[in-house]
């Protein structure tokens, strides 16, 4: 059986050009990286502002497991059989981090025959955003130690500093470190940490900024500490916004690829959605609306966390509509959450289904509680038995969902007939319904409680008293009527990762609330999530290679 990155090579890609002029982007709106990637220049999204939009659809998940879900490769599978069916249509996805990628094996370009490439390009380096965003966020590292260093004009509090250095890469060592060691040439001693790029909130500024102006502005209000009064010191107080916006001027642009069947596809941005927002760029979004009848986006992990954020924070900052979501599970994955073990699920349990089944149907809820009609997608192994695969479709009409089978990732979008059709039917049903969970003008304190009772099913939440300390400063401010982006594990519909299927009662432990100004949200940090993940014992990084000019080990 071939590799992921076996099928890529073999591709037959078109010029860039040709899948741009396919959809009505013209050569001369097109800044060319090589043959195949090309970023879209600023003035294209003008020329199409009066276009009418096309249908949204919303690619979410169950809770992620070591069974896989293929939650990318169901969004690309989808994209492509909509082409199948003669459909004007636009995939809209995240960039890769080279974090995951070196680490667990964990890319974000699809897999099987529904992948988007230049595959190995997308996940190395791609066209250079990530390594922007990170050098536009250091750089404000940079600019407020030099500030103290040279006399402190704004009287900041060294001791308040919360923008945090950035690099794109898993690497524990850098969560907390010691900065301006070294004598009084170096700076001031202080404690300092790293988060891994995808967490920064430069990285979540320039996903939800609508163009450079908007960029500029939000750069300017991020909040890198608080001086001796306990006031607010911004980018804004320290000029760092216009340098940062120049290294960000090309960042900015979508990025134009092609899947396996030449489906154009806008891959921009790459918040991750447990610690971060989890969506792909407004820009790119908008931008395949104007240009498809149907644009098909993912949010990342499952819909407690990526699609919930994609709801309340993405759609009503962008005055986006979707009208259906499509969620991902596997009879493996459901399996698990029932309680089968890792090697055992392939094997037909359906006691251990049942159990684990009531964690779609959770999402199944959540997602129809914003106004969404909804399919379940079933990714099938050769494994599942057609029992299971009854079941799981009988679990989710009783529910008043939708459901498909999809084969995509043997099969490309051949596979994801059934899924596609659905998706049309419903799409085309009418106007969306869709409506945000909570009101902006809630406390924080009430949004994080809506949140944690009505998606996660939890029963109270609990703040340390740090928390409860920084709570108390945000409820005073403008920031009150920010929403909430919730930093939660991936894995569990709690802050436990050991909580599978559909746990209850529950409570959830906020540990620390702070300000993404520019970003427009408040983060609640829960239980033991990190901003800067580690590598795993057998990394990926080790199996890959590259020789005679062929990549290796990479998917």
């Amino acid at each position: 059986m071939q590799t992921d990155i076996e099928i890529a090579q073999a591709a037959h890609m078109l010029p860039i050009r040709e899948v741009a002029e396919r959809i009505g982007i013209p050569e001369d709106a097109l800044m060319l990286f090589g043959n195949y990637k090309a970023k879209i220049m600023p003035d294209f999204l003008e020329r199409v502002k009066d276009n009418k939009d096309g249908k949204l659809i919303l690619v979410t998940a169950i809770n992620p497991t070591p069974a896989g879900e293929g939650k990318t490769t169901t969004t690309v599978g989808l994209g492509e059989a909509l082409g199948k069916l003669g459909k004007k249509s636009i995939i809209a996805l995240r960039e890769p981090s080279l974090g995951p990628v070196m680490g667990v094996k964990g890319g974000a370009a699809g897999g099987g025959y529904a992948q988007v490439v230049p595959m190995e390009d997308i996940n190395l380096h791609f066209t250079g955003d990530m390594h922007a965003i990170t050098a536009a966020n250091n750089l404000l590292c940079a600019l407020i130690d030099n500030h103290i260093a040279h006399g402190n004009e704004l009287g900041i509090d060294s001791r308040t500093i919360c923008f945090k250095r950035a690099m794109d890469m898993n690497d524990r060592s850098l969560r907390e470190v010691m900065v301006g060691l070294g004598g009084k040439a170096n700076g001031y001693p202080r404690e300092d940490s790293f988060l891994i790029t995808v967490a920064s909130e430069v990285m979540a500024i320039l996903c939800l900024a609508e163009d450079i102006d908007d960029l500029k502005a939000r750069l300017g209000r991020i909040i890198v500490a608080y001086d001796f009064e306990n006031k607010p010191v911004t980018a804004k107080d320290l000029k760092a916004e216009g340098a940062m916006t120049l290294l960000l001027k090309d960042a900015i642009l979508p990025n134009l690829v092609q899947t396996l069947e030449n489906t154009p596809c806008l891959m921009h941005g790459g918040p991750f959605a447990n610690i971060a927002h989890g969506c792909n760029s407004v820009r790119a979004t908008k931008l395949a609306l104007k240009l498809a009848d149907y644009v098909v986006t993912e949010a990342g992990f499952g819909a407690d966390l990526g699609a919930e954020k994609f709801l309340d924070i993405k759609c009503r900052m962008a005055g986006l509509r979707p009208c259906v979501c499509v969620i991902v599970a596997t009879a493996r994955a459901l399996k698990y959450n029932g309680g089968a073990p890792k090697d055992s699920l392939s094997e037909p349990n359906l006691p251990a289904l049942e159990k684990g089944i009531e964690n779609l149907g959770k999402h199944i809820e959540n997602m129809q509680s914003y106004g969404l009609r909804v399919v379940v997608a079933v990714n099938r192994f050769a494994s599942d038995s057609e029992e299971e695969l009854t079941f799981i479709r009988s679990y989710a009409n009783a529910r008043g969902a939708q459901c498909a089978l999809s084969e995509v990732f043997a099969k490309g979008g051949e596979g994801g007939l059934e899924l596609a059709e659905t998706v049309c039917r419903l799409a085309d049903e009418g106007e969306s319904n869709y409506r945000p969970l909570y009101d902006l003008d809630s406390s924080i304190q009430s949004k994080i409680e809506t949140i944690v009772t009505k998606i996660y099913g939890g029963r109270s939440v609990a703040y340390t008293a740090e928390a409860a300390r920084q709570l108390r400063r945000l409820e005073k401010t403008r920031l009150a009527r920010l929403p909430v982006c919730m930093a939660k594990t991936q894995y569990s519909l709690s802050d436990n990762p050991k909580l599978l299927g559909r746990p209850e009662g529950f409570e959830v432990t906020v540990r620390e609330v702070r300000a993404s100004a520019g970003a427009g949200f408040v983060v609640a940090l829960t239980g033991d999530i990190m901003t800067m993940p580690g590598l795993p014992k057998d990394p990926a990084a080790e199996k890959i290679d590259i020789k005679d000019g062929v990549i290796t080990g990479l998917f």
